[in-house]
């Protein structure tokens, strides 16, 4: 199925549409007040960085998550349509983009992570999707193709479970299932450092962890959260944040010699539903995005706790997805406007260096890289790429000045 798609670098439709997600975890609560504000009240004026929209992709349907890998973009929409775009001409020429499509499942593709040689997509149906990527390198585009790998459960993983009583679970009046099922939309996936592990959380509350190599599933972790789990994150050194429409961070572990992971810390600082997650680089610091309309930071104490430092205040309506680079912080907001954040953890400071404005509708997932063909020795430039319920994705090109 082909898109029926324009290129300009304005957007000029504008159309109201709902998300996939609960009402609650949509609606714009209260700010924080008894957090602290990490937001620099006279930095603003040293650290003025540009942008520019460079291009508009204007879609059918909107893109309800996104990720970059190598020379691809990889977007999964509203209407279970999976694309791999070559960014060689996107930014450009993109309409001589190459793409490949393909349908899977039924409803949004809530989220995407690529591995090595596969691809990982998370649905609205309850199932996560593996795919094997193969590129065509004797065609000078370098098409990419998909084969279908495996459907998570896997038929082996359900069928050793079935016969056994213990392996099933209550999971509405009246009605049972094997613990490896995700019975609610799949929100989110994530990865340990070594992509050994996959892990997913899910709108019925569990938490569930898999094998990369034969997708066996190795653990759930039942009622995880007390509402739908819309986000989740994993450290380096094996920590996984969870964060949930019922206002909580939690943080699980599996310590040596443990063959599950199991409830290290709990933060309640949000006031409202949590709908996204994003860590450091070096997993020191951990930023949350809820319908408070703040982003909180935290950072671990001496004794390995999780300890809210402030918020960065600026967006009118609710937080519904971060993503981090370098030493930035993108944050993607139901006001329509991504918000560009720069820190320091060393006097605890932030300054909001751009407000990216153009979408005509909440902004649904981000992602960014580095630009490392910008070679300027006063500045360094970042590509981000924002998928909105305007039916867009939008290419920024961000100017940063040099700390």
């Amino acid at each position: 199925m082909e898109y029926q798609r324009s290129f300009s670098n304005d957007s000029n439709d504008i159309r109201n549409e709902s998300t996939t997600t609960t009402t609650r975890t949509l609606s714009s609560q209260h700010s924080l007040a008894s957090v602290p504000s990490l937001n620099s009240s006279n930095s603003q004026q040293h650290h003025n960085s540009s942008f520019t929209c460079i291009t508009t992709l204007k879609l059918q349907t909107y893109i309800s998550s996104l990720t970059l890998a190598g020379k691809f973009l990889y977007t999964g929409s509203s209407n279970k349509e999976i694309t791999s775009w070559n960014l060689s001409d996107f930014h450009s020429h993109p309409e001589q983009s190459i793409t490949n499509t393909l349908e899977s499942g039924n409803g949004a593709v809530k989220s995407i992570l690529v591995h090595s040689d596969k691809l990982f997509t998370a649905h609205q149906d309850n199932r996560i999707r593996v795919w094997k990527i193969t590129v065509n390198d004797k065609n000078e585009y370098r098409q990419q193709k998909f084969t279908h790998l495996a459907t998570l459960p896997t038929f082996i993983d359900r069928f050793s479970k079935i016969l056994i009583p213990k392996n099933h679970v209550k999971i509405r009046r009246h009605k049972k299932c094997t613990w490896v099922h995700h019975v609610d939309t799949v929100s989110s996936l994530a990865l340990s450092k070594d992509g050994t592990l996959l892990y997913s959380v899910s709108w019925d509350r569990t938490i569930k962890v898999w094998k990369t190599n034969d997708f066996t599933c190795l653990e759930s972790v039942h009622n995880a959260h007390d509402d739908a789990i819309n986000a989740i994150t994993v450290s380096n050194d094996g920590y996984v944040y969870t964060g949930s429409a019922d206002k909580k961070i939690k943080v699980w572990k599996k310590e040596n010699g443990e063959k599950k992971h199991s409830l290290v810390d709990t933060l309640e600082k949000h006031k409202s539903g949590i709908n996204a997650l994003a860590l450091n680089n070096d997993g020191s610091v951990l930023y949350s995005g809820a319908c408070d309309r703040s982003i909180l930071v935290s950072e671990k104490d001496e004794n390995g706790n999780l300890v809210v430092i402030g918020a960065l205040r600026g967006h009118t309506k609710s937080i519904l997805c971060l993503a981090v680079v370098s030493d930035l912080v993108c944050s993607g907001s139901e006001d329509k406007t991504i918000r560009i954040w720069r820190g320091n953890n060393v006097v605890r400071e932030y300054c909001c260096l751009s407000v990216l404005e153009g979408h005509k509708g909440p902004i649904k997932c981000l992602t960014a890289v580095l630009d490392h063909f910008h070679d300027q020795s006063s500045e360094t430039s970042f590509l981000i790429y924002s998928g909105s319920l305007d039916c867009d994705i939008k290419v920024w090109h961000v100017f940063v000045p040099l700390l």
